[in-house]
């Protein structure tokens, strides 16, 4: 098993693939890492899962999804000067 996902700190390394299953409502894997410890890790971000179908389609030519940017906007306006509420003490 490979760990996949880019910005994992263990993005590259291989390790031996102890078991795969559904943990916690999502796929997993299962696998020993170089200290000896039982780890996991979401299917999706390894060689094991499904590619996910928005990369696939996109082929490089987007890196968010519309909600994604939607969010994004969101998080940006929230940002903006003066959008900060002040925090109440609690009394």
């Amino acid at each position: 098993m490979v760990v996949t996902h880019p910005f994992h700190p263990l993005s590259g390394q291989r390790f031996p693939l102890v078991e795969a299953r559904r943990a916690g409502g999502e796929a997993r894997v299962f696998f020993v890492d170089g200290g000896g410890v039982l780890r996991s890790l979401p299917a999706a971000w390894t060689d094991q899962g499904a590619p996910d179908p928005f990369v696939v389609v996109a082929a490089g030519r987007s890196a968010l999804r519309f909600g994604d940017l939607v969010d994004l906007a969101a998080m940006v306006d929230a940002a903006r000067p003066g959008s900060v509420k002040p925090i109440a003490p609690l009394l």
